[in-house]
């Protein structure tokens, strides 16, 4: 039965990844028809063009509700003698749109054509923010959205080689998804890192993504880089990942920088930093999964200034007609320019993560907290970076630390988050380590029943624990394996006419049980000392 289920989601994948994506010639006038969220590509064929990476040719989008879009027209490489581009679209909006080049070459200039919107019931579209709940993220279908999201900075470089397949990627991208998570933590670009590598590692080389060969956004390699022009090819590699993340509706948290990876990144400012900063807005804003993050701790290391990344914010609000959300993965940044970015990004290893994160949440009342990074990294077969916590269980709390403090969180594993990316673990041999992935498919399924229920932080509520409720008499009690008992007294007593239900939710195996606390005691975790539970109680009428 568990592999029918199995196949059976994998069938899934593969119908939702026929519809999410079309590539056609252009042909003139012609009429195109696709759904919702959709991507479509338009390729034209140009004569060669100086400085294309520079060039301002544009594509004009027109509905008939009065809706503009000005995009770019994105290089796309040259072929026998011929420049390539694309026109890189996709809409939220059902009905009719005309286009038509604007451009200064005769050979790309007064190209035109319709695109019907169709509506798609298989994708949630893109991620927004809302007027009326400023402190959680939309679908632009309309649903609510929390992230739990998986990092992974070598993403890109599973299949980098692999001409025809994305093997690798598939593979490990169908993990993250059946496992619950809807967000993959990303890079543009990483190149090694500068910390000593576990010695295992050189057995087992298939593992080890780090310093990888003939990868370079740009031009040259990164020992050796050439600025003069960016390498199309790395960014149609780069589509190939977003496009499988696209399909299995995973968000894409792409971080354009970052300073720790060992990158020989141009000069700040300079002719070729804008240039390759400019091309990744360019060329992914039209995908509805994406969403931009500046610099993975963007004021560390000595390189950035405050003045820098937020000249890069408004760099992405001036180009990005799409209006994708942005933010930059650095507390210290966020907290001092909040009205920066759509969402605050969080990121703290105490001990105590649910108070700081509590603290943000406080804090920015009027925008949604993402806990990017909290110190805690599962352990693996190799030892790749440490933080604080390796623990799979307190890993695991330090997750729902966060969703309880009303934040969006992140989880690390040290099998694929940095250079090392086993992107099959559980085909490994079988003494090697098996990451708890299944915990978060619990803790997926679980939230998922309380999403729609305007849940908010309740500290008072739960003296040793941490608590959720509404204003309807629903309550989540997060207790430790720690606790003995917790004492919740009036917090769970209902009102006249009125009546209380509650069952247990075990965090390590999702099982649920509904048994009776003994008149004049606390509440007792029925797995105390074994897994941490919630306490669900909800008050309903008689």
């Amino acid at each position: 039965m568990k592999q029918f289920i199995n196949i059976l989601f994998l069938l899934i994948l593969v119908t939702q990844s026929i519809a999410q994506h079309q590539e056609q010639p252009f042909k003139s006038n012609q009429k195109h028809k696709i759904k919702q969220w959709e991507i479509l590509d338009i390729l034209l064929t140009a004569n060669t063009i100086k400085n294309p990476f520079k060039d301002s040719s544009t594509v004009i989008f027109t509905n008939s509700s009065g809706n503009k879009l000005v995009l770019p027209l994105i290089y796309n490489g040259n072929t026998n003698n011929k420049s390539e581009w694309l026109i890189r679209f996709s809409s939220a909006i059902i009905g009719t749109w005309t286009f038509i080049t604007q451009s200064e070459h005769s050979s790309l200039d007064k190209k035109e054509g319709t695109v019907t919107i169709l509506p798609n019931k298989d994708h949630k579209g893109g991620v927004r923010l809302s007027k009326e709940d400023t402190r959680n993220f939309y679908y632009e279908s309309g649903e609510k959205y929390t992230p739990i999201a998986f990092e992974c900075d070598w993403l890109y470089a599973l299949d980098y080689h692999n001409e025809k397949k994305l093997s690798k990627t598939n593979h490990l991208l169908n993990l993250i998804k059946k496992n619950g998570f809807n967000q993959i933590v990303m890079n543009v670009f990483s190149y090694d890192v500068s910390w000593k590598k576990d010695e295992k590692l050189a057995a087992h080389p298939q593992h080890e993504f780090g310093g990888p060969e003939n990868i370079f956004p740009f031009l040259g390699t990164n020992d050796t880089p050439d600025f003069s022009s960016l390498n199309v090819d790395f960014f149609k590699k780069y589509d190939r990942t977003l496009l499988a993340m696209h399909e299995r509706q995973l968000f894409a948290h792409i971080m354009i920088y970052v300073w720790n990876k060992l990158v020989k990144w141009p000069d700040m400012q300079s002719d070729a930093d804008n240039l390759y900063y400019d091309y990744v807005i360019k060329r992914y804003q039209a995908f509805p999964n994406v969403l931009w993050d500046v610099s993975k701790e963007a004021l560390y290391y000595g390189r950035a200034d405050e003045a820098y990344i937020s000249e890069r914010i408004q760099r992405i609000r001036k180009q990005d007609s799409y209006k994708r959300l942005i933010t930059v993965h650095d507390y210290g940044f966020c907290k001092k320019h909040g009205d920066e970015v759509d969402y605050i990004s969080s990121q703290d290893w105490s001990h105590n993560i649910y108070n700081k994160t509590l603290e943000a949440y406080t804090t920015f009342k009027n925008k949604p907290i993402f806990n990017i990074e909290h110190g805690g990294y599962e352990t693996s077969d190799y030892t790749v970076f440490t933080g604080d916590y390796t623990n799979a269980e307190v890993c695991l709390r330090r997750n729902y630390m966060c969703l309880f403090a009303g934040a969006g969180t992140t989880y690390y594993w040290q099998g694929t988050s940095w250079n090392v990316v086993v992107y099959n673990p559980f085909q490994q041999p079988e003494d090697s380590y098996k990451p708890k992935f299944d915990y978060f498919q619990y803790l997926s399924s679980f939230w998922k029943q309380f999403v729609d229920e305007d849940l908010k932080p309740a500290p008072w509520m739960n003296s040793s624990g941490y608590a959720l409720a509404n204003k309807k008499g629903l309550q989540l009690h997060y207790v430790p394996k720690e606790n003995f008992q917790i004492k919740l007294g009036w917090v769970l007593k209902p009102e006249k006419d009125k009546i209380k239900t509650y069952y247990w939710f075990n965090t390590l195996t999702g099982e649920t049980t509904t048994p009776k606390p003994a008149k004049g005691q606390g509440y007792i975790n029925p797995w105390r000392y074994e897994a941490d539970a919630i306490l669900v109680s909800k008050i309903t009428e008689k």
